[in-house]
């Protein structure tokens, strides 16, 4: 028998915290980032192990390799793989009309704070929305709750590769509450359909008798 996974006891102030440090892992690693790591490594060591130690992953990753081949890295994967795609409403609509409208509920939600983003920034980026969330926790989770099936199937791509910042987004769902049976159908069907407008799937993926396998490894 499945064992039932525990539920996460996060303080709010820990939630915010790791929301805050998984943002700034999912940017590039500029000079910056590079620069912050000893900071950001004192706020993951005061996580729980099942949201910081995913973090701590990515982290090493960044101390121990050469910037030039991080920053390849990064773009090879987040730049040129739409299925490691950042961008959450591509999951549920693709490149079809419906992800305008999906766009500007974000923009409608931040708005609602008194954050307006810059034309620059597309609102449903996950490091803009982990950022948001740091600051506006129930409208942050609600939203990234929303776009779970997005978040787990980009998670599940990244363990295929191999992935370093693959921590970031186990941790991230280590976050969020634990899948139910209609979050882990839409997880499987994004799998074997992939977005509208796509004509494949987002293959290589586990296909979907496998997917109790991300509900399992939850602390």
């Amino acid at each position: 028998m499945r064992r039932k996974p525990a539920k996460l006891d996060l303080e709010d102030t820990q939630r915010a915290a790791a929301w805050q440090v998984q943002s700034l892992l999912l940017g590039y690693p500029d000079e910056a980032l590079l620069d912050s790591l000893p900071m950001l490594a004192r706020a993951v060591s005061a996580l729980p192990e099942a949201v910081g130690a995913p973090l701590q992953r990515v982290l090493s990753y960044l101390e121990t390799t050469l910037p030039l081949a991080a920053a390849t890295d990064y773009v090879d994967t987040f730049d040129h793989r739409k299925r490691f795609s950042p961008y959450l409403t591509w999951f549920l609509y693709g490149d079809t009309r419906k992800r305008g409208m999906a766009l500007l509920r974000f923009k409608q939600v931040y708005r609602a704070e008194g954050l307006v983003l810059g034309d620059e920034e597309l609102s449903d980026h996950l490091a803009v929305v982990l950022e948001f969330a740091s600051a506006h926790p129930v409208p942050g989770q609600q939203l990234l709750v929303e776009h779970r099936a997005g978040i787990e199937v980009m998670r599940m791509g990244l363990r295929e590769s191999a992935s370093p910042w693959t921590g970031v987004l186990d941790s991230v769902s280590a976050t969020l509450p634990v899948l139910h049976g209609t979050e882990r159908e839409a997880v499987a069907k994004l799998i074997a359909a992939g977005p509208p407008g796509e004509d494949v799937g987002l293959e290589p993926f586990a296909p979907p008798t496998d997917m109790p396998e991300f509900v399992a490894d939850r602390r």
